[in-house]
């Protein structure tokens, strides 16, 4: 199975995608540190799980409105320029978030973290979307998405040993020199990527409205914000329901995405990718969403358990959570056209920071208690409206359909790669001696 994942792409392919891997790699972990640290950040400044939700949702609402800002000109710009001046933009707001000590300058630090940060995972996309074959494309998700399992195994862990050793601003001035590296090898190795750029008289604002009013990206945009609800509704404040009411040691925080992390690290590039590739996305994005339906009810219901049922729920949900995001991704990116692939990604970013913002708020006004060591109240009715975002889901999936990218191609494509399926499309018979994939004489 890995010599068969690895023979997908060609080197350049996997140049990009490791470059790719390891910007969302720090943009990842800088969203997702702050909610393992929420015990401590709730301790050290005095503040309720309602204020530390607003934590959370400032940088996704920053990182929302900058999207949609971005969104306007995404596709009149190199890729490469804009990978990179959003990368510096983003450590700069990170290093100033571990340069704070007080809540309300730590919120404004999190607007500039997120203005920078939140537009860097439409561009990303929109890369892969441009570079990399429909038919690898759910492959490639799953190995760029491989960032986010990363961080959990390597970048929570030890940006959580951090913050015990020093103090919680450590783990942020960590990520923000990581970043700095980070950029100057994106500097390096990156091409230019112009190629999706096309002359137009026509205003940016014009073309954003264009890709807003698309029903079909009108339907993508709804799957967008089901999926946000049915994670972001409880993630952010799982660490802290976990070690107030459930058991689980501070200490103990980091085996949840050490064992959570490794599990994705798998089942995402391994599993989910090809199969979403070879089955189509659509299909095995229901599959995700159905099987990790009683991972969330588990998991928003855990009374005081012994550390390996919380780690079995807790990697459960991670897990299908993955998978639902990788072919959703997949599936999303393929309904637009290559010429607004950027616009529609970035806006597609904006939404979703924007819901992920919504859903935590919500989340926040739902829970009572978590100060001052009392239990979280109301975390249980969090759990039933991620389930009943999910069930959402299911419905507004089968609504999508192709675009022209399905027939696009990429400006690094090479030949020798092995073609799997393109979305949405039923699996493919391999084609027979002397038939051309069409069918016909060759």
């Amino acid at each position: 199975m890995i010599r068969r994942a690895l023979g997908v792409f060609s080197g350049r392919e996997w140049g990009l995608l490791l470059v790719l891997l390891t910007i969302q790699f720090c943009h990842v972990l800088d969203f997702v540190l702050i909610m393992p640290l929420a015990p401590m950040l709730m301790r050290s400044l005095d503040i309720s799980a309602r204020e530390f939700g607003l934590l959370v949702s400032a940088y996704t609402f920053s990182a929302a409105l900058s999207g949609l800002v971005a969104a306007a000109f995404m596709d009149r710009f190199d890729r490469r320029r804009m990978l990179l001046f959003l990368l510096a933009g983003f450590g700069v707001g990170t290093v100033l978030c571990g340069l704070v000590d007080e809540y309300r300058l730590l919120l404004a630090a999190r607007v500039v973290a997120g203005a920078f940060g939140g537009v860097l995972a439409g561009v990303v996309f929109a890369v892969v979307g441009d570079q990399i074959r429909p038919e690898r494309r759910g492959t490639a998700m799953g190995v760029v998405m491989g960032a986010f399992s990363a961080a959990s195994v390597l970048g929570l862990p030890f940006g959580l040993y951090l913050a015990n050793r020093f103090a919680w601003e450590a783990p942020f001035l960590f990520l923000g020199g990581l970043t700095v590296v980070v950029f100057a090898g994106a500097a390096l190795l990156l091409p230019a990527m112009r190629g999706h750029v096309a002359p137009s008289d026509a205003s940016p604002w014009a073309d954003l409205v264009a890709v807003a009013r698309a029903p079909e990206h009108l339907r993508a945009f709804a799957l967008t914000v089901g999926i946000m609800f049915s994670a972001f509704s409880v993630v952010p404040f799982l660490s802290a329901y976990l070690t107030e009411n459930a058991g689980l040691r501070e200490s103990q925080l980091p085996l949840i995405y050490l064992t959570g992390g490794l599990a994705t690290l798998v089942t995402g590039p391994l599993v989910f990718g090809p199969l979403a590739d070879r089955f189509g996305h659509a299909p095995v994005f229901m599959l995700s969403v159905v099987l990790g339906i009683p991972a969330i009810v588990a998991v928003t219901h855990l009374p005081v358990s012994p550390v390996w049922v919380i780690l079995t729920t807790t990697t459960a949900m991670m897990v299908m959570s993955s998978g639902r995001m990788i072919s959703a991704t997949a599936l999303v990116t393929g309904i637009v056209s290559p010429r607004r692939r950027g616009g529609f990604m970035s806006l597609n970013s904006s939404i979703q920071q924007g819901a992920a913002g919504a859903a935590s708020l919500v989340g926040g006004w739902m829970i009572q208690g978590g100060t001052g060591g009392e239990p979280i109240r109301g975390f249980p009715a969090v759990g039933w409206v991620a389930v009943a975002a999910s069930v959402l889901t299911l419905v507004l999936v089968r609504r999508l359909r192709p675009g022209e990218a399905a027939a696009a191609v990429p400006q690094m494509d090479e030949t020798g790669a092995p073609p799997l399926a393109a979305p949405l499309e039923a699996p493919r018979r391999p084609a027979r001696a002397g038939l051309d994939p069409q069918g016909g004489r060759t």
